[in-house]
């Protein structure tokens, strides 16, 4: 995943909150301190319900910090100490609960009261059911969070310890450490490297209609393209994100549209398209729709062998709309292809008048559509980079810089 050296010398401040995800605290601790980082432990007072300070002091090799009213630690204001000696602080899991003392400026804890008292970066990785994760309540406090600088890593969505199926997973250990590395270590990726950028980012599928009850789709979840708008919010551009059915919440962007069909997208995306300086399709847009949409349900025509016939229409195509406006952002697609990937892209970039193309080979079942993991080759004029498999996060990361540079070269030449 990342080299042992990614994190060489870097202080750690893992805070873990009461929730079912902190099982997976040992783990991430070997990842951070395999990659050279020292890690300091600090439980909030429920964490403990979930995993020990005997498991993660062992894992890390320091004492694990829980309390406040620590003689030893805090006769030499531990508290302040070790709020000074973070390089990052990272909260995974946070609980509703502990992000709700963290918006509202709580200090009850030590974990909180660092929070407080640092300059170093802190970084929540939330974790909770996903009725929980949805409530206003949250929603506003992660909103509150955002405003307040905080990084916010996720949710994943998929099955929960509930029984429920949803977004407020934390996310796995591998993509946290990869996270941690870019905060720490890309030195570009800071608030103010691509300020007053304005950038648009199309995500996840389409659904089109075939009547009140069925529709036509694909398999995209809509990860990558939120990963992107996140490492994009994160540079400090101002996101608009067109998000299809399904695309998970995140309160990094600076504006969302749901839409669902690709006509809704279509419209969506030249509404908002002034003074966009980049357009990203990573939409996984249907090429065709039911030509007439069924106002009621279609009923079975009650003879075996019976078939159904649709008449399909093709889309507009969005991505090469926007590229025949006069004046236009710096565009970029996405061509997921399972045969002849390479020549495809290439093509595909060429034809639309792309100013790069990111190929992702879906005939590879570990990454891509569904998956927390992907690998890319970015394509420009210029030059392709092959993206190792890594954290959909990580490479959204690395693929945004990519494209800043390519941004910036097209404005010397302009």
């Amino acid at each position: 995943m990342t080299d042992s050296n990614a994190l060489q010398g870097k202080h750690i401040v893992l805070g873990i909150s009461g929730g079912i995800a902190a099982f997976k605290a040992p783990a991430l601790v070997r990842l951070l301190t395999g990659m050279g980082a020292e890690v300091q432990v600090v439980m909030s007072t429920n964490a403990h319900h979930f995993v020990t300070a005997t498991t993660l002091q062992a894992v890390s090799g320091r004492p694990v910090r829980e309390s406040l009213w620590d003689e030893a630690a805090e006769a030499a204001m531990g508290h302040i100490e070790l709020a000074r000696w973070a390089d990052l602080i990272l909260i995974a899991p946070a609980s509703a609960d502990c992000m709700a003392e963290l918006a509202a400026g709580g200090a009850g804890e030590l974990l909180t009261t660092i929070c407080l008292a640092t300059t170093a970066p802190v970084a929540v990785a939330p974790a909770m059911n996903q009725a929980m994760y949805g409530h206003p309540a949250t929603q506003r406090n992660l909103t509150s969070l955002n405003q307040l600088g905080y990084k916010l890593l996720g949710p994943a969505s998929g099955d929960q310890a509930c029984g429920d199926d949803g977004p407020g997973r934390m996310l796995e250990p591998e993509e946290l450490a990869s996270t941690c590395v870019t905060l720490l270590n890309d030195q570009t990726a800071t608030t103010s490297s691509c300020a007053g950028l304005q950038v648009m980012i199309t995500a996840g599928p389409t659904a089109e209609a075939i009547d009140p009850v069925r529709f036509i789709s694909n398999h995209s979840s809509g990860r990558q393209g939120l990963a992107l708008a996140e490492a994009a919010a994160n540079r400090g551009a101002q996101v608009t994100l067109i998000a299809g059915p399904g695309v998970a919440a995140s309160t990094a962007v600076h504006k969302r549209i749901d839409v669902t069909s690709a006509l809704d997208m279509h419209a969506a995306v030249h509404a908002h398209l002034d003074a966009c300086d980049m357009f990203i399709g990573v939409a996984a847009v249907a090429d065709y729709r039911p030509a007439n949409a069924a106002e009621q349900k279609m009923k079975r025509s009650g003879e075996a062998g019976a078939g159904l016939t649709l008449e399909l229409v093709e889309n507009p195509d969005i991505i090469a709309s926007v590229a025949a406006l006069e004046s236009r952002p710096l565009l970029v697609g996405f061509a997921a292809e399972t045969h002849k990937p390479l020549e495809y892209a290439r093509e595909k970039r060429i034809r639309k008048g792309l100013d790069a193309i990111v190929l992702n080979d879906v005939s590879d079942p570990s990454i891509g559509f569904n998956e927390t993991h992907n690998a890319a080759t970015l394509i420009w004029a210029e030059g392709e980079v092959e993206l190792p498999r890594q954290s959909k996060q990580a490479l959204a990361d690395q693929l945004f810089e990519h494209l800043l540079a390519i941004f910036a070269t097209q404005l010397v030449v302009t």
